[in-house]
């Protein structure tokens, strides 16, 4: 693992790595924000997934998570999107290729050669994290916006145990009903809908729930609601009657304007699901 940069900030260090990954056989780069607290013992682990077009940059420099996770003595990992590099596969548009990985494992040519976000944010870079790191990987949590919204959601409902909280800035919420999902999955898994519903957290909810609270801000002046689909996760939510929070926020929109207006509201959040007992 080489370490690109480290920063002094809100008495914690921000740093950015890169590795050769062998879920994605590229180097992939990630931020993770450590606190001071880290120096005395484990600390617990906060993941932010973020959206399309996005590296493990924008959230990092952007969403204003650094303050409130080193007030709570958490340690937040913002990984990228995609794998990129030479001679991973791409698309001239940007909501598939490179920087719309949707998290999942691709099954289908060219993407299968590199596409294989979702073992490498379940397995691969957390046991990096954990073997690096001063971090207690059994207290996790996760977020996300938009994209990594829905990662967070799938990832959370179809890893249970994993998760103390799952929350989410303007998720896509049934992809499988939506063109920000159908286009993708169909690309990455194959035009079998039967592969799909794994990665649909509208349909995961219906069958499986989650074990914990959530929480989940959508912006009702988002220009992208109708792509989004709020209302299937809402529905889901209430026929299964699981525990948990849907707000929408009058006027806000898809920019991390609207993320970081409600990131010490997550974080929060989560911070009460870390340290339970």
């Amino acid at each position: 693992m080489e370490t690109v940069s480290e920063n002094r900030a809100f008495g914690g260090t921000q740093g950015v790595y890169r590795h050769a990954s062998t879920s994605t056989n590229c180097d992939m780069t990630f931020g993770l924000f450590l606190p001071d607290d880290a120096k005395d013992g484990p600390v617990p682990v906060l993941w932010y997934l973020s959206g399309l077009t996005c590296t493990h940059e924008n959230a990092m420099t952007k969403a204003g998570a650094q303050s409130w996770c080193a007030e709570q003595g958490i340690a937040i990992v913002f990984p990228d999107t995609s794998p990129r590099g030479e001679g991973v596969a791409d698309d001239d548009t940007y909501d598939l290729g490179q920087g719309a990985g949707f998290y999942v494992n691709a099954t289908q040519a060219p993407w299968d050669a590199h596409f294989r976000m979702w073992d490498y944010i379940a397995d691969e870079l957390p046991a990096l994290l954990g073997e690096k790191f001063n971090l207690d990987m059994n207290r996790q949590s996760i977020t996300g916006h938009s994209m990594g919204g829905h990662g967070a959601l799938t990832l959370a409902m179809n890893l249970p145990g994993r998760f103390k909280s799952v929350s989410a800035f303007a998720p896509i919420s049934n992809p499988t009903a939506s063109d920000w999902g159908r286009k993708q999955l169909s690309a990455y898994l194959g035009d079998d809908e039967s592969t799909w519903s794994a990665h649909d957290a509208s349909l995961l909810m219906r069958e499986k729930g989650f074990d914990g609270p959530i929480l989940i801000d959508t912006g009702t002046g988002d220009t992208f609601l109708d792509l989004l689909k709020p209302e299937a996760l809402a529905q889901a939510v209430n026929e299964r009657r699981q525990q948990a929070t849907l707000r929408l926020q009058p006027g806000y929109d898809h920019s991390y304007f609207f993320v970081s207006t409600f990131m010490e509201d997550h974080i929060s959040f989560h911070a009460d699901a870390l340290y339970a007992e």
